[in-house]
């Protein structure tokens, strides 16, 4: 597969590693020579100096060869035009990063395809809703619901007060169990269990469950002394924090605190009643005690310094508080925040690098997900007839090792699987493997 990739920043970069070593075909342009210099050196991949929205260096990229073209420069409308002139050239599929969701309106969609931009990216959307998600309960790493919640992922740190530590799994229920263990993580490791591994403290591990089953988990999880979360305050006042005071649910109180008074008199613009902007330092912690973080269930740190944000939420745990989400953009240091113990880490190169990886696949996939900490990642695959997954029960598909089932959805309902579950045409599967092994997988639904 050839793919061009416009923009060697954060994102291009960060997506350009991950599918080099697929062994894809990947161009990585730029008109900045810098950022070029150590992709070529260190990746198999070529780079290119040379506009994104110039026809001359499109045609040097044989952009009109690409199956997939991606731009994702820090300018919108450079990655609008460059992926309307790929396509007039003859690229495939194209892919372009923006930061207006009126973009992403239904009515939309129709209009941009037909101007030759397939699909859009806003990674601080696709991260705030992360955000949301994470803060819902405050026992919770992650969660991630698939169909509209008829299955749930259920990311917990194991402690204590876990009923299900040291025991394998094979002893933890028969057939009957309403979950399924898709994965641990333990250390710097991750875990694709089988039924005689066990769980551990301070794992953090992933279960698979429907919704009417959550509280069971939070039970063995041994987490039901966590309050629930109210109270939300928020450090920083980026567009991932406007999309995320948007995005709460109605009873949760928010507030953010923010440094530039110039951007706390738009973020009043941007927002209702609901969320408090504060002018102020968020690194004062006589000014957070002021504003009541001892009684707030959640803090989430969103400056644009990764190191700023761990400190944040370091200091938020030592004042009492259970739930912290913590931006942090420098893939290096995502291993020391979880090392420090800071709870949720979100990173924007990561969720987007998702999004965009699902457009490579052939079979029929409605998302895929990198587990942030965990090496691993989740795909949910829509069945085909005559599919090979299709034609056994799943103890019976000879599945690569490192990968595992972790449930499916059947006209509507979310079905926990076992051995013995046989796939049929038209379920949705929820798909765990090490990562970057989704390829391996694909045949499968073909």
């Amino acid at each position: 597969m050839k793919i061009v990739i416009a923009g060697a920043g954060a994102v291009g970069t960060h997506l350009a590693k991950l599918l080099s070593r697929e062994k894809q075909e990947i161009i990585l342009m730029d008109d900045n020579e810098e950022r070029l210099t150590t992709m070529s050196s260190n990746f198999d991949l070529l780079t290119v100096v040379a506009s994104p929205t110039s026809i001359r260096g499109l045609r040097e990229v044989e952009a009109h060869k690409a199956d997939l073209f991606i731009a994702v420069t820090p300018d919108e409308s450079r990655n609008m035009t460059a992926c309307m002139l790929a396509h007039n050239l003859g690229a495939q599929k194209t892919v372009a990063r923006i930061d207006n969701y009126e973009y992403l309106l239904p009515k939309n969609k129709e209009f941009f395809q037909k101007v030759g931009v397939d699909s859009l990216i806003y990674p601080e959307m696709l991260a705030a809703k992360e955000i949301v998600s994470s803060i819902r309960m405050s026992w919770v790493r992650q969660w991630w619901e698939f169909c509209g919640g008829a299955l749930i992922l259920i990311g917990a740190k194991m402690r204590e007060r876990a009923e299900i530590l040291d025991i394998p799994l094979y002893q933890l229920g028969g057939p009957q169990l309403p979950y399924h263990i898709v994965a641990i993580k333990r250390g710097h490791e991750t875990l694709i269990p089988r039924g005689d591994d066990v769980i551990k403290l301070n794992d953090i591990v992933y279960f698979t469950t429907t919704r009417k089953y959550v509280p069971y988990i939070r039970k063995i999880a041994g987490k039901e002394d966590y309050a629930d979360v109210r109270n939300v305050m928020v450090m920083g006042g980026s567009r991932i924090a406007v999309r995320t005071a948007q995005y709460a649910p109605d009873y949760m109180q928010l507030k953010i605190i923010e440094n530039d008074l110039n951007r706390c008199n738009r973020l009043t613009e941007l927002l209702d009643d609901r969320t408090m902007i504060i002018n102020g330092d968020g690194r004062d912690l006589d000014l957070l005690r002021e504003e009541g973080l001892q009684n707030t269930e959640a803090f989430v740190a969103l400056t644009d310094n990764s190191e700023t944000n761990i400190l944040a939420c370091l200091a938020a745990k030592r004042m009492g508080v259970r739930k912290t989400v913590a931006e942090v953009e420098n893939i290096d240091y995502i291993g020391m925040a979880e090392s420090l113990d800071i709870g949720t880490v979100i990173n924007k190169k990561m969720i987007a690098a998702s999004h965009i990886y699902q457009m490579m696949l052939d079979a029929d996939v409605s998302n895929v997900k990198c587990l942030t900490f965990a090496n691993a990642d989740v795909a949910e695959f829509t069945v085909k007839e005559d599919s090979r997954i299709t034609k056994h029960d799943v103890k019976d598909l000879g599945l690569p090792k490192g990968t595992t089932i972790g449930g499916l959805i059947r006209q509507g309902e979310g079905v926990v699987v076992t051995g013995n579950t046989r796939i049929q045409p038209g379920d949705h599967v929820v798909v765990f493997c090490l990562s970057m092994m989704i390829k391996k997988i694909e045949k499968f639904f073909s």
